[in-house]
């Protein structure tokens, strides 16, 4: 198939209001496709669920075990985080220990996510900074890749060293050679790949073994932090954070924005990669969350599988006017 395929419903009483439709690809080990809605040639931008192969150079190449990068380190290289104090604290040390502050970082100021720091700045009446952005532990990494390179520290440049080793990786994992980028909201270049590119990466990801060679055993610090601190890969009522607490260490889970997500699965060694052609967040939470309870890593009876796959629509006066489910495709 080579269009959109529908995904999620959107229903209002008893009429289908709206439909959400997307690719989802699911790869095995040896990137072959074991489940595929949609079109898997699909090219896309895979936006922030690109981050643990944006983090790959930097774990590869030994830099992160020299500069003892603990695993909570590389979970907020992997992480869309909410700019709490969880996450601004640790990275704001990051710098520190590299000589650097936030007039360092590349990723641009916005405000915090979480709702407590966000009333906090308006309270003292101060503003941002860089490290509230949700990709600031990325772009710590990139500084530390950077620093260790001896190269400049406009690590965004796509020309820098450090995003041609970036988009290295991205080729070389995905198994796909990538014909263009954009910026991505941090200022950081974004190549384009198919899904079911993206699924194989991710694939790849899931079947690294601990005893294989530098990408195989980065690839498996990287899952294997995300995993352990779902909370900084996310944040307190954010999908990724939820789901892999859900899904008890059998998934690493990645959102990026426009309705992208990507799933690891270890055990299984599956890779999934999925994309909402709209762009919807809801639908793509909902469509993610139904892949996982259809590959057995989310129990479908789990609070926060039916709060994804069953979420209710309510108004402002709280009445359930409608509900959110997923096509007959994914049930």
């Amino acid at each position: 198939m080579t269009a959109p395929e529908n995904l999620v419903e959107i229903w209002r009483g008893s009429l289908l209001e709206s439909i959400h439709t997307g690719h989802v690809v699911v790869c095995g080990p040896d990137g072959e496709i074991v489940h595929n809605w949609g079109n898997a040639d699909a090219l896309v931008y895979p936006r922030s669920s690109a981050k643990m192969i944006q983090a790959l150079p930097l774990v590869e190449s030994g830099l992160a075990e020299r500069k003892r990068l603990t695993d909570a380190h590389l979970a907020l290289a992997c992480a869309s985080h909410n700019g709490a104090r969880i996450h601004t604290d640790p990275v704001q040390r990051w710098l520190s220990d590299l000589g650097l502050d936030d007039a360092a970082l590349r990723c641009g100021a916005h405000a915090p996510l979480d709702t407590k720091e966000r009333h906090h700045l308006i309270r003292e009446g101060k503003a941002p900074c860089q490290c509230h952005n949700s990709c600031s532990g990325k772009h710590a990494g990139f500084l530390t890749l950077a620093q260790s390179l001896g190269t400049d520290l406009e690590y965004a440049d796509p020309e820098h060293a450090v995003q041609k080793a970036v988009f290295q990786a991205i080729d070389e994992v995905t198994q796909f050679a990538s014909p263009c980028f954009g910026i991505d909201g941090c200022a950081a270049p974004n190549p384009a790949t198919t899904v079911h590119a993206m699924a194989r990466a991710m694939a790849f990801f899931a079947s690294a073994d601990s005893n294989g060679d530098a990408r195989s055993r980065a690839a498996v610090r990287l899952r294997n932090a995300m995993m352990q601190f779902p909370e900084l890969v996310a944040g307190e009522g954010r999908p990724c954070t939820r789901l892999m607490r859900a899904c008890q260490g059998k998934a690493a889970i990645k959102f990026g924005a426009e309705g992208y997500f990507i799933a690891i699965l270890p055990e299984q060694q599956l890779g999934v990669a999925l994309k909402i052609s709209d762009g919807s967040t809801r639908a793509a939470n909902c469509a993610i969350a139904a892949i996982l309870v259809k590959l057995g890593v989310l129990n479908p009876n789990h609070l926060e599988a039916q709060a994804y796959i069953n979420e209710p629509i309510k108004n402002w006066r709280g009445m359930q006017t409608g509900w959110m489910r997923t096509a007959a495709t994914l049930q």
